[in-house]
């Protein structure tokens, strides 16, 4: 067949599908794309083909920011588990780095995405064309290689015949639980337009096959050693729980051991928010309950984490002397984490062998008991804040709690950024695996409305009961508003909540407790006075902002407008575009307590008082910071 890479790139990509127990998916479902001279011509017009002459075998998206569209597909392939997602092309120069943040993101959370990125002539016949970086010590050097250290896979296809090897490893690691992340695929302008004959079988239907890696016998023989010499031991489930569909075996497993378990960020929702064994979120954000257990926990089994400073609390939360980890993982890398016993397998099956091998063996009745009555204290502590009555203006948890009081069971609620992702990880009552969508393995601001985009689109054509609330803040939206357009264009209904409190809440209470004094993070005029940002609130008005933007806007002046406009929302028809409703908060309201550290540093010395007092407080924290590097214990060294 003679054509084009970019052709030849989007016919290829539409014969992709993955396969996992048996169900069948695409595995590229469609294409962002932002237009420019380094791709309108390659993949562009092999988009544009497509959709005349094959439609639906590749559907084109238009976004407003590649930074953006990124999101949107990082947001689609979570909310798929993984085994769909969809590819974004970019012009050469600032389109393609600002692809940079969003492949970051997709790495670090483990998820997957395809970035197209035009590049630089490969001929090099009209050096230096427009956008393009010269790099004196070396002319095959672009802006592109800045993908490299956050993409898991990058190539640069510099020849037509370089093509399918390019593509076939792409799909390899989109494909591979264990390397999946941003992979990106580097296309030459002109060999974008470079036609060229290729072999028919490589745009056969192909599907590639998601396995479940069973754990090494040895390995699970010394974790269910480990396990059943525990006294006191604690699940911490991670987002692999969820993306490897294992909430049922967790719940098994709980239920059969009697090990309760306490979640991280990206695992919120492995079990429902009122199951008896469930403590909530763990670590600096998490739950006093769940934090009491991974204090005196002297068995942590860690099942799909990858243990990030919040989840471990900075290395204080782990406090038993003699703790040992047992670290159930599709990676090796993430399973060797706090010199733990590996167990490198799928979580599913991982879950399922563990329940067989420890059939008759469970914690005591006391332990189990405990972890039911301080579950129900903490829901009394969240219906406290859901209901706190702040005024004159609510208080942000109150905001959390109408949304999560108007959503149903099955609803997505998504944030990223800010004070909120704390906020819900201790008090979002999770009822459905896929009902919690918060980003926080890079905490990206601007990534809450792009994402709601992909995760709309995520459940269109299967789920369309699934509605999508966007928490979003002042601060985010003013980083990444843009793709309330595409959800516009595309009639994509997402129920944007924008909570108004004029500044960075989150880093306005970091920074006082670092001594800092909320610092450059309240929006407000240059005093004439004092020369600094302590002026009058900026009359900036986001709801006229979205308004502009196409979108129907309500704003609510209290809880009960809020729950109102809600409502309302929720009742809006599935293809009638984004609602936002514009509520104004608080920013000094608190939150209730994680009883938990976060290790940020502070100066060392400085004149400011509330400086060396948050020093002191530092200091005595650290002493409380754990390496966790122990070997691992058995008979003979504890001997």
């Amino acid at each position: 067949m003679r054509l084009t890479v970019g052709q030849a790139t989007v016919r290829f990509l539409a014969a992709q599908h993955t396969e996992r127990d048996g169900v069948e998916h695409r595995l590229i479902a469609g294409c962002f794309g932002i237009f420019g001279h380094g791709n309108v011509a390659g993949i562009g017009q092999g988009l544009l083909e497509a959709e005349l002459d094959a439609p639906g075998a590749l559907p084109y998206y238009q976004a407003r920011n590649e930074q953006g569209m990124v999101h949107a597909a990082v947001g689609f392939a979570r909310m798929r588990n993984r085994l769909s997602t969809l590819a974004c092309t970019s012009s050469i120069g600032p389109g393609a780095t600002n692809m940079v943040t969003g492949a970051a993101l997709a790495t670090i959370n483990r998820l997957p995405v395809l970035l197209l990125p035009g590049d630089v002539f490969a001929t090099r016949v009209a050096d230096p064309v427009l956008q393009q970086l010269e790099a004196p010590h070396s002319p095959d050097v672009s802006v592109n290689d800045a993908f490299r250290p956050v993409s898991r896979y990058f190539d640069r296809v510099w020849r037509p015949e370089q093509l399918p090897a390019a593509l076939l490893g792409a799909m390899r690691v989109l494909t591979d639980p264990a390397e999946t992340g941003a992979v990106t695929v580097a296309l030459p302008q002109d060999v974008q337009a470079e036609s060229f004959d290729w072999p028919a079988e490589l745009f056969a239907r192909r599907v590639w096959h998601v396995a479940r890696p069973v754990p090494e016998p040895a390995s699970l023989a010394r974790a269910v050693d480990v396990i059943r010499g525990a006294e006191r031991p604690l699940v911490v489930a991670g987002g692999g729980v969820i993306y490897s569909e294992a909430t049922e075996a967790l719940r098994a497993f709980a239920e059969a051991t009697g090990i309760p378990v306490a979640e991280t960020q990206a695992g919120k929702g492995s079990l429902p928010y009122d199951h008896p064994l469930a403590l909530g979120a763990v670590g600096a954000t998490g739950t006093t309950p769940a934090n009491r257990f991974a204090r005196e926990a002297d068995v942590v089994i860690g099942i799909g984490t990858r243990y990030s400073d919040f989840t471990t609390a900075s290395r204080t939360a782990f406090q038993e002397p003699g703790v040992r980890f047992v670290n159930v993982n599709i990676t090796g890398f993430d399973g060797a984490k706090h010199a733990g016993l590996p167990v490198v397998a799928d979580a599913r099956v991982a879950l399922e062998a563990l329940i067989e091998a420890l059939r008759g063996w469970q914690t005591g009745a006391g332990y189990r008991e405990l972890a039911a009555t301080l579950n129900a204290d903490w829901d009394a502590v969240v219906e406290a804040a859901y209901t706190a009555g702040h005024t004159p203006l609510p208080a942000q948890t109150e905001v959390i709690g109408t949304v999560n009081e108007v959503s149903e069971p099955r609803d997505v609620v998504i944030n990223a950024a800010g004070s909120m992702p704390g906020e819900l990880h201790k008090l979002w009552r999770t009822r459905d695996p896929k009902g919690y969508h918060v980003e926080y393995g890079y905490s990206t601001m601007g990534y809450e409305i792009a994402a709601g985009v992909g995760v709309r689109m995520a459940v269109l054509d299967h789920e369309p009961d699934r509605d999508v609330f966007v928490l979003v803040g002042d601060g985010s939206y003013l980083m990444m508003a843009q793709e309330l357009v595409t959800a516009v264009q595309e009639g994509i209904k997402i129920i944007v909540v924008l909570v108004q409190n004029h500044g960075f809440a989150s880093i306005g209470s970091l920074s006082e407790s670092l001594g800092s004094q909320r610092f450059g993070t309240s929006y407000r005029y240059r005093s004439g006075a004092s020369g600094r940002l302590d002026g009058d609130v900026l009359p900036v008005d986001l709801a006229a902002n979205a308004v502009s933007l196409g979108v129907r806007v309500v704003r609510a002046g209290s809880v009960d407008e809020l729950e109102a406009a809600l409502r309302d929302a929720k009742a809006a028809p599935a293809d009638g575009g984004p609602v936002l409703v514009h509520v104004e908060t608080d920013p000094l309201a608190g939150a209730p307590d994680s009883d938990a550290w976060w290790d940020v540093p502070v100066s060392e010395t400085a004149s400011l008082d509330t400086t060396r007092s948050a020093r002191a407080e530092y200091e005595r924290h650290k002493k409380a910071q754990r390496p966790l590097i122990g070997p691992e214990r058995t008979k003979e060294n504890d001997a």
